[in-house]
């Protein structure tokens, strides 16, 4: 995929429908995105957890068009879509042959039992210690009784949900299941998949069930078999960072999820100390965020057992308490075991929420992530400096809804004509133009209140250098032939460039 910005969006949320995203794209966010993530589009997508727990992972909800639909958005923009790898919706077709027919049925092995980890001959005592011992992200039994028609009661697997069956993907039925949908997938253009719940995806007994030895082996062998199809693969891991370059080293492409929380502590305390060690050892082949449809992470950042985090424990204490502070406390409601989350360990919140609804906060962010290393992608709510939906939540009584609000085409409108969401362009403009960003990125020295990213090209530079103590920032460059600074402050964006030879800008 390009490197340049990539929007992150559910179709019915935005866009309507998946010409309608491809209408904005053209329109609207013209210049704005290379390519686009389109979140869980297939059928349905209202169901336990907005369409990651998919009925028919091949096919398209109707609501928002049909594989064609998909075709054509991929034949201009680049496509990455989701691949739920560890479950399907209990309203599958599957899982309904599997209630009805039982073990006669040719997806008896397509789910995971208890019993397929756990042997009956264990005691009791060894039972309980080896479930506690099973990392999940939610409280509770990571196992749920089914009534067959027959009578018979098993225990399955459902890591996430009760209504999310964990699939076996060891047995030739779960390898077939994914194949089928890389064989879509690739039929249709797409060019990226995002494996979803990969973590999760090997359970052995004995052991946590999460990031297993043979966890990293299954990633890389189906990021093989994806490429055979000609698609990367993009791994979705909420784990402690040192997880997170393992995994890197071994696949395409993974997400830095430590650097959301990392830049709200460096504006929060204006130490930027925390964000600097992680960039000195980030991977490079990784896609950037500050929000997505998930929460804020902070499993990331966090210590994990005699491994350090990123932020010590006071301070991980501090920044939860001042995202609720800044949102008013909506994201407290919205958090943790709160509003029936999945995930006890993210904060849910917009990001420009969780900045205080503060312009020049959210403008000096966003200028982090586009300056670190890796592929930007930007959030529907967050392109277009969202707020906490409290009503959606209210209704729904799901947590994450609270950054994930349907726009109508009044509200898009709306929000474009505002100062921090044109100035907020104006750096993604920038981003997607400049060639320094295909070069090698350092982070000179500087005062803990500051930071420095600079890139280099064999032709071009560009340099952001941030001053939390004045809440302001100024970024040079050069490009062919080409200098110009922009500014970003209380004021917004401020653009101006000159003319400059090139052996003047390379000692800049």
């Amino acid at each position: 995929m390009p490197n340049s910005i990539q929007l992150i969006t559910y179709a019915d949320r935005l866009g309507g429908d998946i010409a309608g995203i491809e209408s904005l794209l053209k329109n609207e966010f013209n210049g704005l995105f290379s390519g686009v993530h389109l979140l869980p589009f297939f059928d349905r997508i209202d169901g336990e957890d907005a369409g990651f727990d998919p009925v028919d992972h091949t096919r398209v909800d109707p609501r928002l068009g049909n594989w064609n639909d998909v075709s054509s958005l991929a034949s201009q923009y680049s496509v990455m879509a989701d691949l739920i790898v560890n479950h399907v919706s209990a309203d599958s077709a599957q899982f309904k042959d599997v209630r009805r027919d039982g073990r006669k049925s040719p997806f008896w092995n397509l789910f995971l039992r208890k019993s397929d980890v756990f042997p009956s001959s264990e005691s009791a005592a060894e039972l309980s210690e080896g479930i506690r011992r099973i990392y999940r992200p939610r409280p509770g039994s990571p196992f749920t009784p089914v009534h067959l028609e027959n009578g018979d009661l098993f225990e399955f697997w459902t890591t996430f949900s009760d209504k999310q069956l964990d699939i076996n993907i060891e047995s030739k039925v779960g390898r077939d299941y994914l194949t089928s949908i890389l064989k879509q997938f690739a039929q249709a253009g797409v060019c990226e998949i995002r494996l979803d719940a990969a973590g999760y995806a090997i359970k052995r007994r004995g052991t946590s069930c999460f990031m297993l030895p043979e966890t990293f082996d299954f990633i890389a062998a189906f990021s093989s078999q994806a490429s055979d199809y000609g698609m990367d693969i993009l791994v979705e891991i909420h784990s402690h960072y040192r997880t997170q370059i393992e995994i890197a080293s071994r696949v395409g492409r993974v997400y830095d999820f430590a650097l959301p929380p990392l830049v709200l502590h460096a504006l929060y305390t204006s130490d930027t100390e925390p964000l600097k060690r992680w960039l000195r050892i980030s991977p490079q082949n990784c896609v950037t965020v500050l929000d997505t449809h998930d929460g804020i992470g902070i499993l990331d950042v966090a210590a994990q057992g005699e491994l350090d985090g990123l932020l010590a424990d006071q301070q991980i204490d501090d920044l939860v308490e001042t995202i609720h502070e800044k949102t008013g406390g909506s994201s407290r409601k919205a958090s943790g075991q709160a509003a029936t989350n999945l995930d006890i360990y993210q904060v849910n919140s917009s990001y420009y929420d969780a900045l205080g609804r503060n312009d020049t906060d959210y403008l000096l962010a966003r200028a982090i992530q586009f300056f670190s290393p890796g592929t930007p992608q930007v959030y529907y709510v967050g392109l277009l400096a969202g707020k906490n939906d409290l009503d959606l939540v209210n209704r729904t009584g799901v947590g994450r809804d609270i950054n994930r609000h349907y726009y109508t085409p009044g509200e898009i409108d709306t929000a474009l004509q505002r100062p921090v969401v044109r100035n907020l362009m104006k750096l993604m403009r920038f981003r997607n133009e400049s060639a320094a960003f295909d070069g090698s990125f350092s982070l000179p020295d500087c005062p803990p209140d500051s930071l420095v990213l600079r890139w280099e090209g064999e032709q071009s530079f560009t340099q952001l250098q941030i001053d939390l103590g004045q809440r302001c920032a100024t970024i040079d460059y050069h490009q062919s032939g080409l200098s110009g600074i922009i500014s970003i402050n209380d004021r917004g964006v401020t653009h101006s460039t000159q003319q400059r030879n090139s052996k003047m800008a390379s000692s800049a």
